[in-house]
């Protein structure tokens, strides 16, 4: 989230040539609007619309996201406040990219630490065991490939939100097959869940599984 577009357009780039799938806005109330359903938020503290600070309150208040500061003074108040609002971590301008990499991954090491994930995934009518690798859909059990199962955990994971064909790739597959591979495992998909409207196509990004 970042007011400045030559900035904002500049770490999108940064961040995609990382490897990163980013989403990225330019005021305050489109932050609260989409600030959910991300693993990470960036959030510029000098924002156009609304104070940065009230912002990161307003995150903080509907999810447990975590969220990197990002500010333009040196002052340790600033950073204090950023911290006491809900903030994880703070960045102050100017920054090279790998420190904000380097910040990126420490905050997750931390969010993710000591949390044990799901065993049931259930989205609506949509059950997926993932210790048995056992999928249920509408009362019946669904049988699918290794690959086809993975794939369906993923999008499950964050139902509304698109996970593009290269990070599909890239956590299913280790980054070695085709875009192609991943449209054959969604047809099949569908096919074998018996509801072509579940997993949801997004032209010329990825695919997001409907929320239920």
């Amino acid at each position: 989230m970042e007011s400045d577009e030559a900035c904002r357009a500049a770490l999108v780039t940064d961040l995609r040539r990382c490897g990163q799938d980013v989403h990225a806005v330019g005021s305050g109330r489109e932050a609260l609007e989409t600030g959910t359903g991300f693993d990470l938020v960036l959030l510029g503290m000098n924002l156009a619309d609304l104070d940065g600070l009230h912002v990161c309150r307003l995150l903080r208040s509907v999810t447990d996201v975590p969220v990197i500061c990002i500010g333009s003074a040196t002052s340790e108040l600033e950073a204090v406040l950023a911290l006491r609002a809900g903030g994880d971590d703070y960045l102050v301008r100017p920054y090279r990219l790998r420190e904000l990499l380097a910040r990126i991954a420490a905050v997750m090491r931390r969010s993710t630490a000591g949390k044990q994930p799901p065993s049931l995934v259930e989205r609506g009518q949509l059950s997926v065991d993932v210790q048995r690798c056992e999928v249920r859909f509408r009362g019946r059990s669904v049988r699918l490939t290794r690959k086809e199962f993975e794939l369906l955990l993923l999008l499950a994971k964050t139902p509304g939100k698109v996970i593009s064909r290269e990070r599909i790739i890239r956590e299913v597959w280790g980054g070695s097959w085709s875009q192609r591979t991943v449209d054959t495992h969604v047809s099949n998909l569908r096919a074998k869940l018996g509801d072509r409207g579940l997993i949801v196509s997004v032209r010329g990004v990825g695919f997001m599984m409907a929320r239920q």
